[in-house]
């Protein structure tokens, strides 16, 4: 099993470079946190077992609206690639589960 990100800033049109993000269990322990490249991606976030997770975003310098994004996620497989990406605008943002 393998886990990643990638954001968009929805705004711009381009990678959402240097935001920083947090993995979490469901109970708020922190797993990992990182910076997004400037691809805006995280590639080597650590392989969760099956679970409960988020991804907490700090997105306050990309929105004046939402200073942080928590996206909740369930990893049932432990073989699969779970990418889970935000495309963000400063009033909206969406999430999809990606390949």
């Amino acid at each position: 099993m393998s886990l990643s990100t990638h954001v968009l800033n929805a705004a711009t049109g381009k990678p959402a470079a240097d935001l920083a993000v947090r993995l979490e269990t469901a109970d708020g322990r922190v797993l990992a946190d990182g910076r997004t490249d400037a691809d805006g991606r995280i590639k080597d976030l650590p392989a969760p077992d099956p679970g409960s997770y988020r991804l907490v975003f700090d997105t306050g310098e990309l929105s004046p609206f939402y200073p942080s994004v928590t996206i909740a996620f369930t990893v049932t497989d432990a073989a699969e690639h779970y990418h889970v990406p935000l495309l963000l605008s400063p009033y909206s943002f969406s999430t999809y589960r990606g390949s």
